[in-house]
């Protein structure tokens, strides 16, 4: 019997594609969202007034201390589940700057008045031109920042449960250490 060489070409490039899928698909955190902003300085502030109060800038971003800037919305069900974690941290010392996104001011002001304002300073980005500089890829999104305005932690989803121990709070440390 005659072998013909070509007739082991589907079988090869078949299991060089598995192997190509199985190598790119074997990731660490398959829940992960990278994040280009980490290790680099915060993207500008661009921020309207939201209630009585100015909003925080880029000034506020580089002032020497660490801070959180969370994004969020009063339609936001994860964000309502995270306001009382919010609002310990807050409690506790940290920083904590908002962005209202997408909002209606009402809205935001009355979800603020029944969960608490665990924020320093509160901007609204009605547009979501903000949220497109920062990378946000949906509310509630969370960033930790040095004191010299460089992210050090881009926590997509509420903190709930245990991510403030096991990712905010460390962040918060590295931050303090930069």
């Amino acid at each position: 019997m005659k072998m013909r060489p070509l007739a082991f070409l589907p079988p090869v490039a078949f299991a060089a594609l598995a192997a190509t899928f199985w190598l790119g698909m074997r990731q660490q955190d398959p829940d992960a969202l990278p994040s280009m902003l980490v290790g680099k300085e915060a993207p500008q502030v661009a921020l309207t007034p939201l209630g009585d109060g100015a909003p925080f800038t880029d000034a506020t971003l580089r002032d020497g201390k660490v801070k959180i800037v969370n994004f969020w919305a009063s339609w936001c069900e994860p964000c309502r589940a995270e306001a009382a974690n919010l609002g310990a941290m807050a409690a506790k010392g940290v920083t904590i700057y908002g962005v209202n996104y997408k909002d209606k001011p009402d809205d935001a002001l009355k979800f603020l008045a029944g969960v608490g304002d665990p924020y320093a300073a509160i901007g609204a980005d009605p547009a979501g031109q903000m949220a497109i500089n920062w990378g946000v890829y949906g509310v509630p999104e969370t960033f930790v920042i040095d004191g010299k305005g460089k992210v050090v932690l881009r926590l997509p989803g509420p903190i709930v449960g245990d991510v403030l121990a096991t990712t905010v709070q460390p962040a918060l440390d590295r931050a303090a250490q930069d």
